[in-house]
């Protein structure tokens, strides 16, 4: 790599050329062959992501998260319409096209359309939709749209350092982990560290090819296993 020098002799980063601020995401629709991810609609998603939440036996998914389980019906509904009126963070519904019915959120977050940055969080899935081929294509799907139509440099994971569901899972998308940031914030009344994943424009067509690869039904076998995991295919 060439080093890039200041008019003074300092060592700089490279030039970006022709760079503009991106767009900021929006209430799109973006549909693959297993999941939708889309806009959320209370009064269609409310009833459907409650049942979908409560067929875990406790709240142990919501450990990490900012807020608990909610506990009754109406105080999820309660819940999902403050979100869906957000804007940062923008805040979808994951939809399985086998049923139609909702079965998980998540969001794009902290957006820095200036930096071409921006993060992906608040993921809440459902036992309905974790290890399912719904879950990977939602997070190939939100990828894809972040780089391919709103030219974003750097897309953006951070959760619990404690928390290793989500980092093993950040690493299966193609995450690369950055490091722990110390006592970043307190929630729930307790310290986290944050740990810090990304990828960055460079490195995405490799991993978006992983993605198709692993989603193209050839892939499994009629009962539904693997031939080739994600992170092999990539690696």
């Amino acid at each position: 790599m060439s080093e890039h020098l200041s008019a003074y002799g300092q060592p700089i980063g490279p030039p970006v050329e022709g760079w503009s601020e991106c767009q900021r995401p929006k209430r799109i629709v973006l549909t693959g062959r297993y999941c939708r991810v889309a806009p959320i609609d209370v009064e269609r998603d409310a009833p459907a992501l409650f049942d979908a939440y409560m067929q875990a036996a406790d709240g142990r998914d919501w450990t990490y998260l900012p807020q608990e389980r909610p506990v009754s019906a109406a105080s999820y509904r309660e819940y999902l319409a403050k979100i869906a009126a957000s804007g940062d963070p923008l805040h979808y519904a994951i939809v399985d096209l086998s049923s139609g019915l909702a079965v998980g959120t998540a969001a794009l977050m902290r957006i820095e359309p200036v930096h071409g940055v921006i993060e992906v969080g608040c993921i809440t899935h459902s036992p309905r939709l974790k290890k399912t081929r719904a879950s990977t294509e939602a997070m190939y799907l939100m990828m894809r749209y972040i780089f391919d139509e709103l030219g974003y440099r750097r897309y953006e994971w951070k959760c619990d350092s404690r928390n290793e569901p989500s980092c093993a899972a950040a690493r299966r998308y193609g995450f690369h982990f950055e490091g722990i940031f110390r006592k970043a914030i307190v929630y729930k009344s307790r310290s986290r560290d944050t740990a810090w994943f990304s990828i960055i424009d460079e490195e995405w067509p490799r991993i978006r090819t992983a993605f198709e690869t692993w989603l193209n039904p050839e892939n499994f076998e009629l009962t539904g296993q693997q031939r080739r995991a994600l992170a092999a295919i990539r690696d």
